[in-house]
């Protein structure tokens, strides 16, 4: 069995607690105790060092441990500085320090995302006598570093990581383990519900839940897309809402149903052979097949309609949405008992802005019975 660990808010949150600790009885923790809140448990997380840097403020350092998650931030050291404030304003402020990204869509606010905020303004709140107001500085010495591995850029997030999730564990998204416990998650989400949405990633989840989709009806993927589906035909759920970056979604445009880049990828050519089909110059099609990323393709369609008055990004990722839709049909009709319904799929694909390119005929129906 795959070993399940923490993400990266968890360990801040743990740094910060322990700092705030020092500050109060100048005494250094060697384990902290944090509220998950999701899940609703309680995570033992060891400290690293603390230190006073003045009588009013305090630094703590743990250091990342994701379990058996193959993730980069792997024994990365995440730092929190506490301070003591008087003024007006939150009892908590959350800010961002070198090594945490900055939203390049949110006027360079640190990209802190909502349950890492919830996470440490909860868990601090509570050791906060009436009146007391802290500032909490996260840190992440090797973020920069790091971040050039990640697509965090593809999202609009620059300089740094993001402390982003939904909840405080952090488990595998490729291995069979994980697949066990998504499917059982499909399993009890379908029992309630006749429509579900299915989200690859974080950033899927968290945009889906901001549009105001039931969260109860979001389920995690991640490169699982092929058995997922397959699994919700079989649980008899009637529609699948696909919601999803453009540049994992599109995949399934060419048949690819598992979406890691290491068994496949094919963007750079489905994206060309849409862009041929309707009716862009041989010319662009070539810059679009050679773009480094999805996104570089993206924006040089949204440049050409932005200079000439076209409408290339719209008539291009139309044509992808609705084969997406498509290919989801024929996949699960060859996986399904003859007889059988079919689940009705449709999709919507976003930006690294966060914002929506398109959605498929099929998709506008189910974000307005979903929303």
């Amino acid at each position: 069995m795959s070993r399940s660990g923490y993400t990266l808010p968890v360990f801040a949150c743990a740094a910060a607690v322990a700092a705030l600790h020092w500050l109060r009885h100048r005494q250094p923790l060697s384990v902290t105790a944090v509220d998950l809140i999701s899940p609703a448990e309680i995570a033992e997380i060891p400290v690293e060092q603390v230190a006073g840097l003045s009588e009013n403020s305090a630094l703590a350092i743990t250091r990342s441990d994701p379990g058996d998650n193959l993730d980069l931030t792997r024994n990365t050291p995440i730092w929190a500085v506490v301070e003591w404030y008087k003024g007006n304003g939150e009892r908590v402020i959350i800010q961002g320090g070198e090594g945490i990204g900055k939203q390049l869509n949110g006027e360079g606010k640190a990209a802190i995302y909502s349950y890492a905020q919830r996470l440490l303004t909860e868990n601090l709140q509570r050791m906060l006598a009436p009146g007391e107001k802290i500032t909490v500085t996260i840190i992440l010495p090797q973020g920069r570093s790091l971040a050039v591995r990640t697509s965090n850029a593809a999202f609009g997030v620059v300089e740094g990581l993001s402390l982003l999730g939904t909840t405080g564990i952090s488990q595998p998204l490729s291995t069979p383990d994980q697949l066990t416990a998504f499917r059982a998650d499909l399993q009890a989400k379908a029992s309630r519900f006749e429509s579900l949405v299915f989200c690859i990633g974080e950033n899927g989840l968290d945009l889906a839940a901001k549009l105001g989709i039931n969260p109860q009806k979001l389920v995690k993927t991640a490169n699982w897309l092929g058995a997922m589906l397959v699994e919700a035909n079989i649980l008899g759920v009637k529609e699948i809402l696909l919601f999803g970056y453009h540049g994992k979604l599109m995949k399934l445009a060419g048949g690819i149903f598992h979406t890691h880049h290491h068994l496949a990828d094919g963007r750079r050519e489905i994206l060309a052979a849409h862009c041929a089909i309707a009716g862009l110059q041989s010319s662009d099609v070539e810059v679009v097949f050679h773009s480094p990323t999805a996104e570089a393709a993206l924006q040089h369609l949204c440049s050409l309609d932005s200079n000439t008055g076209s409408d290339w990004v719209n008539q291009v990722y139309s044509s992808i949405a609705e084969t997406i839709d498509i290919r989801c049909q024929e996949y699960l009709k060859s996986h399904r008992d003859p007889g059988t319904d079919t689940t009705v799929c449709g999709s919507v694909l976003f930006d690294r802005n966060r914002e929506i390119i398109i959605k498929s005929k099929t998709g506008c129906m189910l974000v307005e019975k979903l929303c």
